[in-house]
């Protein structure tokens, strides 16, 4: 079924500093859906305060747990709820602003609380720069950062099948063929653990995709 754009849902309150939308954008500011996360340190090249961790919720004291009575059996474990399929979300940019729409997507739900280490950022066209400087040490020490899992990781679309589940995954839909996009975005979605994010032109994306996704 064919990706519909829609109003990204976060709440007003936890909105955080826009950047100035890049020529050729043709939607407005994205608003990924945030939630509540532990405080994590900026990323490199981005230095900023820490943010003190939100504050935890206390159980009532009178919110006990009953206990089966002397003569009947004991009560069934309840059985774990099912994991939920991730949600998805389309920020309409032309393929030049994508890359751009991509990063606003990720500083706002830096801000909105989300840890460095739980975002993976995918291009399908020209590498994004972080990439190309870290690879330009190696592949060793490019997926060693990958692998710590302690800051935002950027990958080429080409290997996507490598990287690991993250809860949640952008997609800059930033060029190349479509064949590419077409490959990338069911892996993607493979892995996102909560949220997908998907920056594109949305004729192409919903082309590509078809019912794939």
């Amino acid at each position: 079924m064919p990706l519909i754009p829609e109003e990204p849902q976060i709440h007003e309150s936890a909105q955080g500093p826009r950047a100035t939308p890049a020529a050729g954008r043709t939607a407005p500011t994205p608003r990924p859906v945030p939630g509540p996360r532990p405080a994590a340190p900026s990323r490199p090249g981005r230095p900023g305060p820490v943010r003190p961790a939100p504050p935890v919720q206390r159980t009532p004291r009178d919110a006990a747990v009953a206990k089966p009575g002397p003569s009947g059996p004991p009560a069934p474990a309840a059985p774990a709820p099912a994991s939920a399929t991730p949600q998805i979300q389309l920020i309409p940019a032309s393929p030049e602003g994508a890359l751009d729409a991509a990063e606003e997507a990720v500083d706002l739900l830096l801000d909105s609380g989300r840890a460095p280490g739980e975002v993976l950022v995918i291009t399908t066209g020209e590498q994004h720069p972080w990439a190309t400087h870290e690879l330009s040490f190696g592949e060793t020490s490019y997926w060693a950062q990958h692998d710590s899992g302690d800051d935002v990781f950027y990958a080429d679309a080409s290997v996507v099948s490598r990287a690991t589940v993250r809860p949640v995954v952008v997609v800059a839909v930033n060029g190349g063929p479509d064949t590419v996009a077409a490959d990338a975005l069911p892996l993607a979605l493979g892995r996102a653990g909560a949220l997908l994010i998907v920056c594109g032109d949305p004729q192409r994306i919903n082309s590509v995709l078809g019912a794939g996704v």
